[in-house]
């Protein structure tokens, strides 16, 4: 099936892009200071481990927005084929299952809000409400991936037996317990986020969130079989 090539494609770039630009961006500002201003330097942290810094406070300053902002342009435009991919092949396979048009949804909107957070990042204004709009790009950009990823997963499950032949099970298994985290940590994270303690552990739960988010496109690349 070509789609499956086409998807199998994109996952692989939708994982491999963001991965790279982002710890691009944490090594050049824990170790090239030169070309950073004095107060936007960050000292050598692994903040997967301490949460020494914020993916924001990482990627948001020049020059690490010059790798990151077009990156995540990128991937929003892959994540937008992608699911447009998924929901063709389902189409294909069987028609009746009405999730194909939930994640759909859900993951084109995921794609806009990742648009509109990278175009607001490191634009700083000093407004109450735009800081609270920034935020609810961010949650939106979570909330739809993670609601996409879990109704595609439920949708693959459903018709398996159908597709036996294309797929790797043990990986489907894999996916629905990455999925199942993802969103039991979100639930369970939402006292931790609206606090403005533990700040350690907010960024280093940020980090291996954003992983466990691009993991699941990984993951969907050993899903499919080759032809």
């Amino acid at each position: 099936m070509e789609n499956i090539n086409k998807i199998k494609k994109l996952s692989l770039w939708i994982f491999v892009i963001p991965f790279i630009a982002l710890n691009s961006c944490l090594i050049l500002i824990t170790n090239f200071h030169q070309f950073f201003n004095a107060e936007d330097i960050i000292l050598h942290t692994i903040p997967y481990i301490d949460g020494g810094a914020s993916i924001s406070r990482t990627a948001r300053v020049f020059p690490t927005y010059l790798i990151f902002k077009p990156a995540m342009f990128v991937t929003a435009f892959f994540l937008i084929r992608y699911w447009r991919f998924n929901f063709n092949l389902m189409e294909k396979i069987n028609s009746n299952f009405n999730y194909k048009k939930i994640f759909l949804f859900f993951g084109i909107g995921s794609a806009i809000f990742l648009f509109l957070h990278s175009i607001f990042l490191g634009i700083t204004i000093d407004n109450d409400f735009y800081k609270f709009f920034r935020r609810v790009i961010l949650l939106s950009f979570i909330i739809f991936e993670i609601t996409a990823q879990a109704f595609l997963v439920i949708n693959l499950y459903q018709i398996k037996d159908q597709i036996k032949k294309f797929i790797n099970r043990r990986i489907l298994n894999f996916k629905i317990i990455l999925v199942s985290i993802l969103v039991v940590v979100a639930v369970v994270s939402i006292p931790f986020l609206a606090s403005t303690e533990y700040k350690t552990i907010k960024h280093a739960l940020e980090w291996n969130y954003f992983i466990g988010v691009i993991g699941f496109y990984l993951l969907t690349f050993f899903f499919w079989k080759k032809n």
